[in-house]
């Protein structure tokens, strides 16, 4: 009699099986590199970016989404174990995840997805990051559109779920790709942001960094398109994100809006609210318990994050009270010795803490021809150039920042009798954050190298010519 009835039993388990896989949404998760969210079209910038533009209205807009670190390799490490970097370990640039930390991989493989990368990686080590490899060499490479169409058309055919991180090099400098598009933009028409120095260089070096989104969103459209080649849109969420800011002064290397803010489109039909706008502040340490609660299963509890699905939904329009940001400039290219920043901001008001004021601050920006014009600009007696170079090579302790009427983050308010109660409950919950990971200011950041990837060439030549 069993086995009468072992082979509908099979199959029955089969059918299910394959039922469950078929239901189960995709994801495709896109991000460009060092692209200050304010700069896309959609979010109000002057790049040309009609196909992120298109994505937003038929999903939805997250106005308020934020970073935790403004640099690469703390912002992907972050993006795929949903910790914040101190306690993953993956804090300094040109780094590497804790043994044991798990990632999107560990989490996803076993509700039966493929899980791959294609483009830049910056992140590791292997074990903890164990995704489908599309490129030779991951570090400074575009997503490989030949793989990303054969990934699609494997899963399509075989009914499998999958998750793919799709990662452009986009715009990140030298911006010598999106040639084809300068022709899109003219200099005497842009508007520099009031924390850049309005000279003929920095505008000749603003389109190209704005030609190299269009050629972003380029890819963005490619990958798009393949989705409905294979007729996977309709259960796939897309989610597109911009990374931290560009390498302007204030933006990249910096805890201002500018660096740490960043977009968020999410397309997921019948599931994410169309042509929609979300205020919820929310955060990249999110991405994976949506992804993991989307697909069925349970975040685990050590998570940093929270599901945004009831957002996407449209449920609410509220998340977090508070969004954290650090960044430890010790190792980045022509960076101080030290230079530990910490940031919390909430709905009104974002308090950033410079724990060495005393150090002067830089990095590998000084070394460019647009600085240098910035810095020749200051030396002829402008007043906005002498004030900006300033700002940027030294820093008080405390800065406050109304981010409502001040969204470039330009006035200080810090130490000021009237905001006084703002900035101590600011710091009170700062505080409470670092202790939570772990995080003990400068002697997190005098650890840093501790944690930077020891077979890393790039940071022994680095280390090297820093004396260290």
């Amino acid at each position: 009699m069993k086995k009468k009835y072992c082979l509908p039993v099979v199959v029955l388990f089969l059918l299910c099986s394959f039922s469950l896989a078929a239901d189960k949404p995709n994801f495709l998760f896109i991000i460009a590199d060092d692209c200050t969210f304010r700069d896309i079209g959609c979010y109000g910038g002057q790049a040309h970016t009609p196909n992120v533009d298109k994505l937003a209205t038929e999903g939805i807009r997250m106005k308020r989404c934020f970073q935790a670190a403004p640099m690469c390799s703390p912002t992907r490490h972050c993006i795929y174990t949903g910790l914040y970097p101190v306690k993953s370990g993956a804090y300094p640039n040109h780094t590497f995840a804790k043994e044991g930390t798990k990632s999107i991989v560990q989490y996803l493989k076993p509700l039966g997805y493929r899980v791959a990368l294609s483009g830049k990686r910056h992140i590791g080590p292997i074990e903890v990051f164990p995704f489908e490899y599309s490129n030779a060499k991951g570090d400074g490479a575009n997503p490989s559109m030949e793989e990303i169409d054969k990934l699609f058309g494997e899963c399509a055919g075989s009914d499998t779920p999958f998750c793919l991180m799709a990662c452009s090099n986009e715009p990140h400098t030298p911006w010598n790709k999106g040639k084809e598009y300068r022709k899109l933009y003219k200099s005497e028409e842009l508007k520099l942001r009031p924390y850049m120095v309005d000279t003929p260089k920095t505008r000749e070096r603003y389109i190209n960094y704005l030609a190299e989104i269009t050629y972003f969103d380029n890819q963005v459209g490619e990958i798009l398109a393949m989705l409905d080649k294979h007729k996977l849109a309709d259960n796939t969420l897309v989610m597109v994100v911009s990374e931290q800011g560009n390498s302007f002064p204030f933006a990249k290397w910096s805890c201002y809006d500018s660096g740490l803010q960043s977009i968020m489109v999410v397309r997921w039909p019948g599931k994410a609210a169309k042509g929609a706008e979300s205020d919820a502040m929310v955060e990249y340490v999110d991405i994976v318990p949506t992804f993991v609660e989307a697909a069925g299963g349970t975040p685990a509890d050590i998570l940093d994050g929270r599901s945004m699905l009831d957002v996407f939904a449209g449920k609410t329009d509220k998340h977090k009270e508070y969004v954290f940001g650090l960044q430890t400039t010790r190792g980045i290219y022509n960076g101080p010795r030290d230079y530990p920043i910490r940031s919390v901001r909430s709905d009104e008001y974002k308090l950033i803490w410079n724990i060495d004021p005393e150090a002067k601050f830089r990095n590998t920006a000084v070394n460019t021809d647009w600085f240098k014009s910035w810095e020749r600009k200051a030396d002829k007696g402008d007043v906005h150039a002498k004030a900006m170079l300033e700002r940027f090579f030294t820093r008080p302790e405390f800065e406050l920042y109304d981010v409502v009427n001040d969204p470039y983050n330009m006035t200080n308010l810090a130490g000021q009798v009237k905001y006084s109660e703002v900035q101590a409950k600011l710091k009170r919950q700062l505080d409470k954050w670092m202790a939570s990971q772990g995080d003990s200011g400068m002697g997190t950041e005098m650890a840093a190298f501790e944690h930077m990837l020891s077979g890393n060439d790039e940071f022994r030549e680095w280390k090297q010519a820093q004396n260290e």
